[in-house]
């Protein structure tokens, strides 16, 4: 019987989209011929994800898990093509067991793919490449991220479509005294429902913050002032855009009267950071054209 190596299951992954022990298996079924696994795994319907992979995954469910201690929060992004597919119980199934493996990551998209999967098979990327060849639409592991606090970590998600899963999702770090769990969780609804682009205004992107000063700047030569009025007026204009965008000068929504940042205060809370995910941002998703699709489906017949 052929050794079967490493490099070989690598490469039939690759060509493929196969899970790695089913790569091996078809490898082993066909002593260690490369052409005749190919084909093997075609037969057993193992290497469907390949052919999918070039298909928009924008759909989906955005999951959070907070550790049994709630010191640790894990988020994770997994688009399918349909929101079909989202509502499927074997893909929800896969996404909390994937989360779960978040929470002993270090957060990061590619320390997650390749971390074991919830199943004991091969990683958790393999585990999404026979979810595609089961289900049958390509799935894309998007974004992950962690949060870690020697308080609270508290989690939310906005209509959630089942336990810990929906289309926004937040965490929240605290640390401090108080119910700090029950506080985090306001704040995370808050987040879910301002979006803000930032903590602090230290931590705003300084781009962002010179893109806004330029559009004010220009807004106010306009009205003819001299230089040292208009300074005057862009410091004033760009408090007003802070409690727009940065997370603790924003008005709290469950009492506008104060900050977010004055609501942690009074609670003895100290925010160390949050996290905030919304299903699909940024992806542009493709729209078929109905009568193209009828008739390349016609072609030749």
């Amino acid at each position: 019987m052929a050794e079967i190596t490493a490099a070989l299951v690598k490469a039939l992954r690759e060509k493929t989209g196969a899970g790695m022990m089913d790569a091996k298996k078809a490898l082993v079924e066909n002593n260690g011929d490369e052409a005749a696994a190919t084909d093997w795994l075609r037969a057993k319907g193992l290497s469907k994800a390949a052919k999918k992979s070039g298909r928009t995954a924008a759909d989906g469910l955005v999951s959070v898990q907070v550790s049994d201690d709630g010191k640790t929060g894990a988020i994770v992004e997994l688009n399918a093509e349909t929101d079909f597919v989202a509502r499927n119980e074997k893909f929800q199934a896969a996404l909390a067991g994937i989360t779960k493996a978040a929470l002993e990551t270090d957060g990061s998209v590619e320390g997650l793919s390749s971390a074991p999967a919830p199943d004991g098979e091969g990683s958790v990327d393999d585990l999404i490449k026979r979810l595609i060849a089961t289900v049958g639409e390509n799935m894309t592991l998007r974004r992950s991220a962690k949060l870690t606090a020697d308080g609270k970590v508290a989690s939310y998600i906005h209509n959630a479509e089942t336990a810990g899963m929906g289309k926004v999702g937040v965490l929240v770090a605290l640390d401090g005294s108080g119910d700090l769990e029950e506080v985090g969780r306001k704040v995370a609804m808050h987040i879910a429902a301002t979006s803000p682009a930032s903590a602090t205004t230290d931590e705003l992107d300084p781009a962002i913050v010179e893109a806004e000063k330029r559009v004010l700047t220009d807004q106010a030569r306009e009205s003819g002032k001299p230089d040292n009025v208009i300074e005057k007026m862009i410091v004033g204009r760009m408090q007003k855009f802070y409690k727009e965008v940065v997370l603790v000068e924003q008005p709290f929504v469950m009492n506008p009267d104060q900050t977010v940042g004055k609501f942690l205060e009074e609670q003895g809370a100290t925010l160390k950071g949050f996290v905030h995910f919304k299903l699909g941002e940024g992806i542009e998703k493709e729209e078929d054209n109905f009568a193209d699709e009828v008739a390349s489906m016609t072609k030749g017949s």
